[in-house]
């Protein structure tokens, strides 16, 4: 009795250990199913942009002190920056930054204006459609510089031509992207508003404003960037201040340094403005799931 019993114990034990690993089959099976892989870029890290320009800094510092460069052609990054202090100090340098942003930031904010006033009439009505997608289309066939000569003849010399460039410069790609995110809005939303009873108002406040401003962004940036561009060409027609003055004066002594004073600002400007504007769609659109966020 006791033989049949042991032999039916070590029987029913085999039995349970030759079904364990089947019971636990499932388990690692599920535990291999819930280990993805991570394809997203993972964390923002911290001051990320810098790294690009930091290392650039470094190549140039590296190359200037072991003589690789010419400093008559390329001076070093501390002969730049003596330089700048020596402009500062004197007095020109800020002089020449305060009217060259003040004219970036008149020329920038009329842009703004004509670029979302005329995305939203085109955007919204298919009157507005057909006067303004073609023409502002055909504006952007037209090189911009281009126009210069014939703006010149049209308002003088002065303030008012370089100011409606830069305008111009400003306004096309704002209204290209927000007008392409206008018409890329899904047409479900809009036969949702109709069927909840929207007025015209809070359609455009609840749904056209929402889905566009991805868009706008875009554009804003592109205008941002823009505007310098311009700028730095403007100045150097007919000017008496501004970087881009500054720069074309340097040029006829052959100072070089003073020049790469003048390329500096505008690229840190520049750089801060995109960083300012990416700060500001990153708050505003904190509601979107995105990659980059």
């Amino acid at each position: 009795m006791t033989a049949v019993t042991t032999t039916t114990h070590t029987t029913h034990t085999a039995h349970t250990t030759a079904q364990a690993p089947a019971a636990l089959a499932p388990v690692e099976g599920t535990h291999q199913v819930r280990r993805r892989r991570r394809l997203a870029p993972g964390k923002r890290l911290p001051a990320t942009r810098l790294v690009g320009p930091a290392a650039v800094l470094g190549l140039w510092s590296a190359a200037s002190a072991a003589g690789l460069l010419d400093p008559g052609a390329i001076p070093a990054p501390w002969t730049v920056l003596e330089t700048g202090s020596r402009l500062w100090t004197a007095g020109t340098l800020p002089d020449d930054i305060l009217t060259s942003l003040q004219r970036a930031a008149t020329g920038f904010s009329i842009g703004l204006v004509v670029g979302i006033l005329l995305a939203l009439a085109s955007g919204l009505t298919r009157t507005g459609e057909a006067l303004i997608d073609g023409t502002v289309n055909l504006n952007r066939a037209i090189p911009t510089l281009g126009l210069i000569p014939l703006f010149i003849l049209w308002l003088g010399i002065g303030e008012t031509f370089k100011i409606a460039i830069i305008a111009i410069v400003v306004y096309i790609p704002i209204y290209l992207n927000t007008h392409a995110a206008l018409s890329g809005i899904d047409s479900r939303f809009v036969e949702l508003a109709e069927v909840q009873g929207l007025s015209k108002y809070r359609f455009i406040r609840q749904v056209v404003i929402p889905g566009a401003l991805p868009g706008f962004f875009v554009g804003l940036r592109l205008g941002v960037t823009g505007s310098w561009l311009g700028l730095v060409v403007l100045e150097q027609i007919n000017a008496t201040s501004g970087l881009g003055y500054m720069m074309f004066q340097a040029q006829n002594y052959g100072q070089t340094d003073v020049i790469l004073v003048g390329l500096v600002v505008y690229g840190v400007f520049g750089l801060v403005s995109d960083s300012a504007v990416r700060l500001i769609e990153r708050r505003v659109l904190s509601w979107r799931r995105t990659l980059s966020s």
